[in-house]
């Protein structure tokens, strides 16, 4: 297929398999939080491609980053290593409770890695017998076999055979429950400070200070997920920070590059050595293109004004979704931290998050779902107050549209 080959949204249909549903425009180009398709229409992005353009499109500094040093090395393997992975690796333990990374490429490969870990470390350490986890129920984890016997959804991995063994769950934010499962058996709890794809709830803190103890006394890992929290989402560079606890392996994707894919696993010395040479890997892991273009998002993002820019953020984007409510009456709650928010429609209105979504595109404004009935809203960390203002105007748009 040539470059200059027009394409449609039907072509996704003829030559994609489809496992997506996605919807009938095609975006060409951005800038900032805004979005423009083949047509030259305009949107304004509050959905951040799933919470992943922490500076939004197209931004100079990672423009350049990426240019700079595609200009250099493209790809290594890890028979060698190279400077901007060390460089990152660097400074994300600087940043963290961590001392040792491992580079993947996707949230699911991070968290692959985190299980398997987890494992070999109760392993090595206590036998072959401790080797249960605990996760919750609504939890999400990522689509490999592992990743999604390990969340909590059974409608990701329904259809793909027995799910791995040795894996349990828990209801969100239920210490009682989480009390009664654990056992001298368990190697690990996996965690999302904020549960997402879930709905968009965040933990309760008493409840990970009991996460954490019950961790202490049967000799378990606290693993935070937060592929979808970390790198400022929350207001500060992880959400971890914003707990009383430290977990002792995290993971984190998405918005880490910027769009540029690249994951990381974080965690402690007594840990990281129960991976030797040769235990576990990836090809494109450490890539110096992926880990340049962090490095710079990173030293971006790791800053006052842009983590204290998050929560003034909220604040415009959570007045004017009040204000919205109080006309409209959407919403029972609306949650989440930072730049991570959830609002859950009333009973009234179960069920619509996805009409609301084809609502607001055809308003020209890009949200999420988290769920059939929550939208979720995942901006730029970076967003201008204009682009909230005109997007709020856009949604109640799209509400009128609702019940027209």
């Amino acid at each position: 297929m040539s470059e200059s080959m027009q394409v449609s949204r039907s072509d996704f249909d003829r030559y994609m398999v489809p496992n997506y549903a996605p919807v009938d425009m095609i975006p060409v180009r951005g800038r900032g939080s805004r979005l423009w398709d083949q047509q030259g229409r305009e949107y304004i992005d509050l959905a951040g491609g799933i919470a992943v353009n922490a500076l939004g499109h197209a931004h100079p500094a990672m423009i350049e980053a990426l240019t700079e040093q595609a200009g250099k090395l493209w790809h290594l393997s890890n028979v060698m290593t190279n400077e901007p992975a060390l460089r990152l690796a660097a400074r994300l333990i600087e940043a963290t409770f961590a001392e040792k990374v491992f580079f993947a490429n996707s949230g699911a490969e991070a968290n692959e890695a985190a299980f398997k870990l987890a494992r070999r470390w109760a392993h090595d350490s206590f036998g072959p017998d401790k080797h249960e986890i605990i996760a919750c129920t609504n939890s999400f984890h990522g689509r490999t076999l592992f990743t999604v016997s390990v969340g909590g959804q059974p409608k990701y991995s329904e259809g793909f055979g027995p799910a791995l063994p040795g894996i349990s769950h828990v209801p969100y934010n239920d210490l009682a429950a989480l009390e009664a499962t654990i056992s001298d058996a368990t190697c690990a709890v996996v965690v999302e400070p904020i549960q997402g794809e879930g709905g968009v709830i965040a933990a309760d803190n008493d409840w990970l200070r009991g996460v954490r103890a019950l961790c202490d006394r049967h000799n378990a890992l606290l693993v935070f997920d937060e592929v979808q929290s970390g790198m400022g989402r929350t207001g500060k560079l992880f959400a971890y920070m914003d707990t009383p606890v430290l977990p002792d392996i995290l993971t984190t994707a998405k918005s880490l590059g910027g769009g540029f894919p690249i994951a990381a696993m974080l965690t402690i010395d007594r840990v990281a050595k129960h991976f030797g040479v040769g235990t576990h890997g990836s090809t494109y892991g450490g890539n110096p293109l992926g880990c340049a273009v962090a490095e710079r998002v990173l030293d971006i993002i790791n800053t006052r004004e842009v983590l204290d820019g998050v929560v003034q953020r909220r604040q415009w984007l959570v007045d004017g979704l009040q204000a919205l409510n109080a006309e409209f009456g959407l919403f029972s709650e609306i949650r989440g931290r930072g730049l991570l928010i959830g609002a859950q429609f009333v009973e009234a209105r179960r069920g619509q998050a996805r009409l609301l979504q084809e609502a607001a595109q055809k308003a020209g404004l890009l949200v999420l779902q988290a769920g059939p009935d929550v939208m979720r809203l995942a901006p730029s960390l970076l967003i201008e107050q204009q682009d909230i203002e005109e997007a709020l105007q856009r949604l109640r748009l799209a509400v009128q549209g609702l019940d027209a």
